[in-house]
């Protein structure tokens, strides 16, 4: 029997990890610190901070994990391999779904800041053309991120210094949040959404040479760079804009921005902000379709999504069949949803995805020194906290997604039984 054709390795470590930068800045830098200061106020840091230390717990998970099995598809292959297919298919529907949404939120984004007015028309366009560099091969997927994040990266780096040097806000402007542990972590397991890039690296191992030595470095270099991305960026807003102005801004880059540059110059620095956002969720959207794309090839190739979602491309070895799905569905979602609500709900399937990466790597005998055991433990028990802070909205919405998915899984399974 001729095995059905396999993904190219040709991402080297830097590509790799570019993939990484740029999946998680676009939904960091321009989404997600709004929504999360309203939550934690003043402590926004901290709640960065926890957000970062949970997301090293799952990366070392996914890259002890991804050494192991080298393979498209991510934690729904350490899940079934380590934990039985169930497991596999809770954390790959998790994330399949989840990450649909937030190619949807990227994709509208970078509508909103390119065609105010026709932001949904743009974001459609924005998924069609990068559905099409994802078809071209991986390699041309790695270069388009490459130019997006060495474009995004110094812009960030100037708005950093531009809100460190700026008059720090009034004392008057309160604490802002909801204020306790309640809002840190709440605003923590938001911010989550914002790093959970570096799961691209590990859902596209099937893509990376040398993936041993490649994908752990691959994987922590990008979480460490994006961390102290975050870190400044949360210090510098805070100082800038103050807890409550932060938590009301659409756009605190662009504030911050045209509160510190002098007359003339707001007007053209504003527009390097909004480019820079836009190709921001360009880089985000980009990988995320790759991710999705992945994953739902492996669960194609074991039964859990359609056989028709496994065909892969012999000139150009990608999962076009998958990749067009992914897109045809965010292009719906787009058309027919509001999906800049979709932070949360996201967040909640990604945080049940590690969880599972969590306890898969828990169960490994052969260790490796960055991912001890207790890591692991607390890595689990972590992402279920976090998840369980999110607004009530955005759980009850996840959990009846999984539970739809695992309805249709059994009821599928016993018809293969009755057919046996």
């Amino acid at each position: 029997m001729t095995q059905p054709p396999g993904l190219r390795r040709a991402m080297g470590g830097f590509d790799a990890t570019t993939v990484g930068v740029g999946a998680m800045i676009g939904a960091g830098a321009f989404v997600v610190f709004a929504p999360a200061g309203a939550s934690a106020g003043a402590l926004l840091p901290l709640a960065v901070v926890i957000a970062g230390l949970v997301a090293y717990c799952n990366a070392a998970a996914t890259a002890s994990l991804a050494v192991r099995y080298p393979s498209s598809g991510g934690t729904y292959v350490y899940g079934r391999e380590q934990l039985g297919p169930w497991p596999g298919f809770l954390a790959g529907w998790g994330f399949v779904t989840g990450k649909l949404a937030s190619c949807a939120a990227m994709a509208l984004t970078f509508g909103l800041y390119s065609a105010p007015g026709a932001e949904k028309a743009a974001a459609v366009a924005a998924v069609v053309g990068l559905t099409g560099v994802n078809l071209l091969g991986v390699t041309r997927t790695a270069l388009a991120t490459r130019i997006i994040v060495s474009l995004v990266v110094p812009v960030l780096a100037f708005v950093v210094v531009v809100a460190i040097t700026a008059p720090a806000a009034p004392s008057g402007s309160g604490s802002g949040g909801t204020g306790g542990v309640g809002g840190v972590l709440q605003a923590a397991a938001l911010l989550f959404f914002a790093f959970a890039g570096y799961a691209r690296i590990a859902t596209m191992g099937e893509e990376v040479r040398e993936p041993r030595r490649n994908i752990p470095r691959a994987i922590f270099g990008a979480l460490g760079f994006t961390l102290v991305l975050y870190l400044l960026l949360a210090l510098s807003l805070l100082h800038a804009l103050g807890p409550e102005a932060l938590a009301a801004s659409t756009a605190p880059l662009r504030d911050v921005v045209d509160a510190g540059s002098p007359g003339g110059a707001a007007g053209v620095l504003d527009t390097v902000v909004v480019l820079a956002a836009a190709l921001a969720s360009l880089g985000a959207l980009l990988a995320l379709i790759a991710g999705v794309g992945r994953t739902s090839l492996a669960m194609a190739r074991t039964g859990d999504l359609p056989s028709m979602l496994s065909r892969v491309s012999t000139r150009f070895a990608v999962p076009w069949a998958a990749d067009v799905a992914t897109a045809a569905v965010v292009v719906v979602l787009l058309l027919a949803t509001d999906v800049l609500t979709v932070v949360g709900f996201s967040s909640f399937g990604v945080l049940v995805y590690y969880a599972i990466a969590n306890v898969s790597a828990f169960t490994l005998t052969d260790r490796q020194w960055y991912a001890p055991r207790w890591l692991n433990a607390v890595g689990a028990a972590a992402c279920l906290v976090l998840a369980f802070t999110l607004p009530a909205a955005s759980v009850l919405t996840m959990l009846a997604v999984l539970a739809v998915g695992v309805a249709v899984r059994a009821v599928v399974l016993a018809r293969r039984r009755r057919r046996a």
